[in-house]
């Protein structure tokens, strides 16, 4: 299974990209295929002792930042390892694309390069987010500020299939995120999606408020993109927040430094559980061949995680488990 990468992409590259790719080539088996910068890649693997052995490298001179336009991704930086990366996804010659470059210009990529499944109104970010039942999965997470209520309906379909294919969850709890658990709560967008999503193939237990998705009220939790990244920018500084209150609080002294040692398994467990570096990446799903979408700071675990991630993707056949879905979705909900 060849894996494309975009050697380029994240805060860290390409010397944890590589890092990562050689890891993953050793671990589960996959080509690697890096685009970017030929030199620059044999020079950074040679000066860090990286093995390269058996990776292709599709030479990619430009990289796109992530300040840029993401449109500009099409005719402007063409010749990026972003771009490249995705034409080669798009022409067969790899089974998987995964990057930590600007999330827009992945979207605007894996919508107009790689296409979208038929269908699909808008490809979404997906995002695994831990809380008290092991994790949610947050849909649409930042790719689609703007969304219509068929278009959440999908979102709420890929993502349970998703969770099915990839993460072994029997039957995905599907929440919509919402300012009230009643039906008769939100705006005209999440009333007409609620309508939808309980016609949909999909097992919906309703509205979802945000204090409920920690708690585990929902496998699934549907959003358009502006509430989605508000939900996961708010969770993440919260992880950030919890992390160092509960550190000063056993740094503090000597008996609190003992209490830390005796509880200190479990707070190894707990800091694995938040770590996002275990699950590697967000999918974006919709996309007609899997992309993955690295963390912006993903250092060589979470690169290898993420490859491995795109390989389950691929094994699992999750795309053509999704067009079936969605092929159900439009059946039932033109009825």
């Amino acid at each position: 299974m060849k894996i494309i990468v975009d050697a380029f992409g994240g805060d860290h590259a390409p010397l944890e990209v590589l890092k990562g790719c050689s890891m993953a080539q050793q671990e589960y088996g996959v080509s690697c295929v890096l685009c970017g910068d030929e030199d620059k890649i044999r020079k950074c693997a040679q000066e860090n002792s990286i093995s390269i052995e058996g990776m292709e490298i599709l030479h990619a001179p430009n990289v796109i930042p992530v300040e840029e336009d993401p449109t500009t991704l099409l005719k402007e930086y063409a010749d990026s390892s972003m771009a490249v990366g995705l034409k080669t996804l798009k022409e067969g010659k790899g089974d998987a694309f995964v990057s930590a470059g600007s999330t827009g210009a992945l979207v605007v990529g894996a919508s107009l390069i790689v296409k979208r499944m038929k269908g699909v109104r808008r490809v979404g970010l997906a995002t695994v987010i831990p809380n008290a039942n092991g994790f949610y999965l947050l849909m649409d997470a930042g790719a689609n500020a703007e969304c219509r209520p068929e278009m959440l309906a999908q979102f709420g379909v890929m993502g349970s299939v998703y969770l099915k294919q990839l993460k072994g969850v029997q039957n995905p709890r599907v929440g919509l995120i919402n300012i009230g658990a009643e039906e008769t709560k939100g705006l005209e967008l999440q009333l007409e999606t609620y309508q939808l999503l309980q016609k949909a193939p999909v097992n919906f237990v309703g509205n979802v408020e945000a204090r409920g998705l920690p708690l585990g009220e929902c496998d699934v939790a549907v959003a358009d993109g502006f509430t989605g990244n508000v939900v996961l920018k708010l969770t993440e500084g919260m992880g950030k927040f919890f992390s160092t209150e509960l550190k000063q609080m056993f740094m503090s002294g000597f008996k609190t430094k003992m209490g830390a040692l005796l509880v200190k398994s479990g707070l190894d467990d707990f800091k694995k559980k938040m770590d996002y570096k275990e699950h590697g990446g967000a999918p974006l799903l919709g996309a007609s061949c899997p992309v993955i979408k690295a963390h912006g700071s993903s250092d060589a675990r979470a690169f290898k995680n993420a490859i491995r991630q795109a390989k389950e993707y691929v094994e699992n056949d999750v795309i053509t488990q999704m067009q079936t879905s969605l092929s159900a979705l439009k059946e039932q909900t033109n009825e």
